[in-house]
Order: structure tokens, then sequence, then C-alpha cells
């Protein structure tokens, strides 16, 4: 065996090219080595040197440094004239010495110091932040929005990305994306998201807000990212925790991933430290920006936002014959995030005056037949309550057929408000084209289409080139983007003007105005405008769980707004937040939920009450008794919906305790394994459905708290 020899050179090489004090130190050193080998020279080359130190006052032990680093020293020594030969050889030796370690070296040293640390800031090497500061783990294309998201709720925040990409790489993207005038406050540290030694550089345990990226394009993505949260818990739990991160926002890119996080308390440790978990997803983000906010940012350098318009019109009331159907052409993730997003909101009193009222999302894509299934699967729950119909048009004669509800053998089903349909077929066919034209025509239903293909080029190319029924009956649009929505939004602004279209009828001519032709064609999916807080839903949010958890549930009523004014408003929120943090992620998600919905129904209330569907002058005004009762069969219908979408089944017979209300108690108890006996119609419910009355009474008192 042969033996192992320390390989010195490598050793100083490593240390010399790392540590600029090892640089220094060694620079010393040689001083050191050096003052005495001269000093010792000069003791052998006789003793008129020490005559010359006593004449200039100069200590002798001093000399052999007063040689070594001043420039001069020789030059005085050999003008004396007083010192001998040998000396003066020693001496110029010495200095010579010198001027090598001093003249050349010691500006080799700072000269590689400087280099050095610019070396270390463009590779992200140097740490300057300390407390206070928001830190973004990983980079993608998203990491822009969330910068642009955190500038906006705090102009003077100072953002930390961590990265293990190139750092400069990352900084020129950085240059095109986000303001110039914030990127000075963004440092971009070198590091992996998922390894605890570099939490100390960054100073993890006292940043305000952390968010856990990574890059949404590596495979195992969900997974590493669910490493880091489980990394960041047990660093923080071995610091000192007066001080740590309000919040840490995962990204999660899975849909599947996504909906486990929303009903499972995988996470509770971190909620345990005193630490909101927040799940993100990119399609559910977008999905919550065109259906809920209805905006997002133009462009990095302004904060002005792009409004889209509703799915629903100027708002639904209940005597309203038509309904709403979303087309969502493919069958992409982001497709699947909008239907149930969908599913979710658009909730509208007509419903209960005319069961054909419901909303419709339709999915078309060549593979539907394929896609259907798993789409049905991942929420299977809600296809036992609700029929379904698919229909073949790839080929003529192809199927029409409506799949019936799982439950339809034992309970009454097709109560929802809401349905599904699915197309087979080619979205530049004929028949799929005959299709739009059709659905724009018809007077019943406002129908909304949204491009969700993964190839945006043909997503593109159908947009600019539908029927022109589309386009004459003002039919919105939406154009998944990846990248900017420069083109389209300036397509848009270019046709947003009256236009005087002209037709003769019987020899007489008729005028009317009408839009341009892509005066209603929108962008959205671009991954750099993504991330959008929504804090308004948050706050409504736990305001919702407020008024559950101070119920009357003897009566199930909830505190009347005139009680609730009386009390001080920084008194209820400070409640509202403490009830809010032991709340499993379920019954968050309840909340968020609900609170999504209410823009929907505030669209409502001022339909009912002659106002346009944007007009927030009467929002805070108490809402009229007979229209809290038609909107409170509406909250049944979302809240049913959310059940079932959420991974709540309806009970079966032998378990339900509306049908053995003589065991209801012990029956009641299987909600903790996601049974709920109140999915049914609203017109089953026992006592039970004055909570929905009641949230609709007190939107008014959330709106009022949230302006």
């Amino acid at each position: 065996m042969k033996k192992k020899r320390s390989n010195f050179k490598l050793y100083f090489d490593r240390a010399l090219s790392n540590n600029l004090s090892k640089q220094a130190l060694f620079l010393l050193g040689l001083l050191f080595l050096a003052f005495w080998v001269s000093f010792g020279l000069l003791e052998l080359a006789g003793s008129d040197w020490k005559v010359y130190c006593d004449e200039h006052g100069i200590s002798r032990f001093i000399f052999p440094l007063y040689l070594l680093i001043d420039g001069s020293a020789f030059n005085n020594l050999y003008m004396s004239g007083n010192v001998g030969k040998y000396t003066l050889i020693i001496s110029g030796v010495v200095y010579f010495v010198g001027f090598m370690v001093f003249t050349g070296m010691l500006i080799g040293v700072i000269g590689n110091a400087i280099e050095n640390r610019v070396d270390k800031y463009r590779g992200g090497l140097i740490h300057y932040l300390k407390s206070g500061h928001y830190v973004v783990m990983g980079y993608d294309d998203l990491v822009p929005s969330i910068i642009t998201e955190i500038f906006a709720k705090d102009p003077k925040a100072d953002i930390l990305l961590l990265t293990s990409a190139d750092v400069s790489k990352i900084k020129e993207k950085l240059r095109k994306s986000v303001a110039h005038k914030n990127l000075p406050h963004v440092v971009i540290n070198y590091g992996h998201r998922t390894t605890t030694e570099y939490y100390d550089n960054i100073h993890l345990e006292t940043a305000e807000e952390i968010f856990i990226v990574g890059n949404r394009t590596v495979p195992a993505h969900d997974a590493i990212n669910v490493q880091c949260v489980d990394s960041i818990c047990t660093y923080l739990k071995k610091t000192n925790l007066d001080y740590k991160p309000k919040r840490i926002t995962c990204v999660f890119e899975d849909i599947d991933t996504y909906a486990a996080f929303q009903t499972t308390d995988i996470f509770k440790k971190v909620s345990d430290i005193g630490i909101d978990f927040v799940p993100y997803n990119f399609y559910a983000g977008w999905a919550k920006q065109v259906l809920v906010t209805r905006s997002y940012i133009e462009n990095i350098d302004s904060t002005t936002k792009a409004v889209y318009p509703t799915v629903y019109g100027n708002g639904i009331v209940p005597e309203d014959k038509k309904y709403v159907h979303i087309v969502l052409v493919g069958t992409t993730y982001l497709a699947e995030m909008f239907a149930m997003e969908a599913a979710h909101l658009l909730h509208f009193p007509n419903f209960a005056h005319d069961n054909s009222t419901r909303t419709i999302i339709t999915f078309i894509d060549l593979h539907a037949d394929k896609e259907m299934p798993m789409f049905i699967t991942r929420n299977r729950h809600f296809f036992e309550v609700q029929s379904y119909r698919y229909r073949d048009l790839s080929v003529d004669n192809g199927e029409d057929r409506v799949f019936e509800a799982g439950f339809a053998k034992e309970k009454k089903t097709d109560f929802l408000d809401v349905s599904y349909e699915f197309v087979k077929g080619d979205v530049f066919s004929k028949r799929i084209q005959d299709e739009f034209a059709k659905w724009a025509k018809e007077e019943d239903q406002y129908l909304s289409i949204f491009l969700t293909m993964t190839d945006q080029r043909n997503n593109f190319a159908i947009a600019m080139n539908m029927p022109e029924e589309i386009y004459s009956y003002g039919i919105p649009v939406f154009i998944r983007q990846d990248k900017t929505d420069n083109f389209v939004t300036n397509l848009r602004e270019s046709d947003d003007r009256d236009v005087v279209y002209a037709t003769v009828e019987n020899g007489k001519l008729n005028e009317i105005n009408r839009k341009g032709r892509y005066a209603n064609v929108y962008p959205f999916g671009m991954n750099d405008l993504a991330y959008c807080v929504d804090e308004i839903s948050l706050k409504r949010a736990k305001l919702i769980n407020y008024l559950y958890n101070t119920a009357d549930y003897s009566t199930y009523r909830f505190t009347k707004r005139e009680v609730l004014e009386k009390i001080p408003s920084d008194e209820i929120w400070a409640e509202a937040d403490k009830m809010w943090k032991p709340l499993t992620v379920a019954k968050r998600w309840s909340n968020l939920y609900s609170a999504d919905n209410i823009p929907c129904k505030l669209a409502s209330i001022r339909a009912m009450r002659g106002l346009s569907v944007d007009d927030i002058s009467k929002d805070t005004e108490d809402i009229p008794e007979e229209m809290v009762q038609e909107l409170a069969v509406a909250e049944h219908n979302r809240w049913t919906v959310e059940k079932l979408l959420l991974g709540f089944r309806m009970a079966h017979p032998c378990e339900d305790k509306y049908e053995n209300a003589e065991f209801a108690k012990q029956l009641g108890k299987n909600k903790n394994l996601f049974i709920h006996h109140d999915i049914r119609p609203y017109d089953d419910l026992d006592i039970v459905k004055n909570l929905d009355y009641e949230i609709v009474k007190l939107i008014p008192w959330i709106v009022a708290m949230t302006k």
C-alpha cells in the first residue's frame, strides 16, 4: 500500500487563493524572516552600522526594519560615508529584499485582494443583509414577479436571492425584468436552498419573509422544495426564535401536489413555530388574477394594473336567463386549474329560479377522451354528485353522451349549479370553429374562451383568426402568453374604440357602434407577471373565520353587524389573527375560497341594485332581505362545490345523519374523515342553512373592514 504524502503546495495555494487574511499573514511572515536574517547579516558585517545608528538616533533593533520598509534608508546610509564596504553591500541586499517584498508583493497582495473581492461579489459569495430582508430561494421565470410584488408592498425592501445558478447570468436576467430603481436593493448570493450551511450566511432566521421557488422546469422541483421546507424548519428550531420570518411561501408546480397541500397538514411544523405557510401554484395564481382580482401589473417599471373583464357580464340577477359558459382550449395544467377555480367561484342567484342556468365549463382537446378520466379521477367526489357530458366532434356522428353522477342510484344528485363538458376535437377544425360561432350567437350565455395550449404559437394563431361572430359579439378571448403581454395588449388597445357598423335591411340603413376586431382579446399566463398576493382576500378570510368562531350554534346565527361595529376594529383583527393560526390547512382554504367568491356576489348585488359591475359606492350598505335570501342559495351551492373539490364526499345513506337522526351525533364525527352530511340540496338542509344566510348578510361589514 502506498504511503500518502501531504501535498504542501496544494494546501499553500488553496490557502492563498481563498483567504485574504492568509495572504497578509504570509506577507508578514516574510517580513519577520527578512528582519531576523537582515539583523544577523548586519551583526556579521561589523560595528560601523551601529555607529551610524547612534549618530542618527536610530534604534539598532529597528534599523534592519528601517532598511526593509523605507526606500530612502539605504540612500541616507550610503551618503553618510561613515560605513564600510561590507555594511553597504549587506544593507543593499536588505534594501533590495524590502523593495521586492513591499514594493512588489504588497502591491500584488492589495491588487489580488481587490480582484478576489470583485470575484466573490460577482460570484455571490459576499453577504451583506443581516435582518428584516426578504429571502427568495432558487430562480426561474417566476422570480421577477415575486420581486416586483415585494417592492409594491414594501418600496424600501431589501431582497436576498439565493441561487446555485451562475450569479452573473441571473443578474443579467434581472436587469431585463426588474425595475432599474429596485436593482440596487436586490442582492444575489450563491448557495443551495436545501443545504443548511448556507442559512447562517443569509441570516434566514431574521428574514421578513421566505419564498421557496426553485426551478419549475426541474422534474423533482416539488420534492426538492418540500425538502427545503424541512431544512428550514430544522434550522429555525435551532436558532433564537424571538424574531422569525412571518411567512414561508412555497411554490409547487404539480397541481396534484398543490391540491394535497390544500387539505393535509404536512407542514404543521411550520405553523407550530409561529410561521404562516402558504403553498403557491403558478396556474392557480393566474386563475385567481383573471377571475378574482381581475388585474395584473402591466410591466416591470409600472404600478399600473391592466384590468380583465368579468366572465359574467354586468352581474347576474335572480331573474337572469343567461348562464356562464367557460371554454378552455387544451387540457393543460393551466386549463385544469382554471376549471377548478371557476367551479369554486362562479355561483349565481338565478340557478334557484331556473336549474338550466348552471355554469358550464367546457374542455376542448383532440385528446379529450384520454384527458377526461384523469380530471374526473382527480375530482372524483364532484362527479359522484354531478353528471357530466362528453361530445366527440373529431368525426362525423361522434358520440354525444351524458354520464350520470356516481351517487345517482343511491341519492338525489345533479343539484349543483356547475357542470363540466368534455369535447373531443381539433380546435383548428371546421366543426370546432362552427361550434364557437354557434355559442357566440346564443343569447342565453355569457361566453368566454381561454386558449391554454402549451404551444403559444397555436394560441396566438387561434386568437387572431376566430370566427367573425366571436369578434362581432364582443366575446372575451384570453390568450396564454409565456413571456410579454405587450403585443396582445397593444393590439387590443388599438382596437378598443367605437367603430360605426352599417347594414342595409329592406332598403333602410342601420348604423351601430361596435368595437374593433381585437378589442376583447386579453393576454394571461405571463411568467414574469404571475405572482400576485391578494392581501384583501386573506383579510376577508380571517374575518369569515372570526364570524364562524364567534357564532351562536344553538341558532346558527352570527354576531349582528351593530354589535360587531361597537367592538374596536383592532380588537377584532387581533382576535381574528389569533383564531387563524391554529386552523387546519383545509379550513384555511375553505375560508379563502369563501373570501374569493365575495367579488362575484358583489357583482350580483350591484346588478340587483341597478349599478354597474365595478360600482363600489353601495358595497358597505346593508343588503335588502330578499337579496340575502337569493344569494344564500348560491352560497350553499358554492360551499358544496368547494367541499367536493377539497376532497370531501357525500355521505352514503348508511352514514348520513339526516337519514339516521337517532345516531346523528355519532355519524357527525365522520366529518373528520372528509364525509360531510350537508352536501345536499339547499332545501334539504336543517337549521344549518342559516349560516349561508348569515355570511351573505355580513358581506357589507366584511367589505367595510377590508377597504
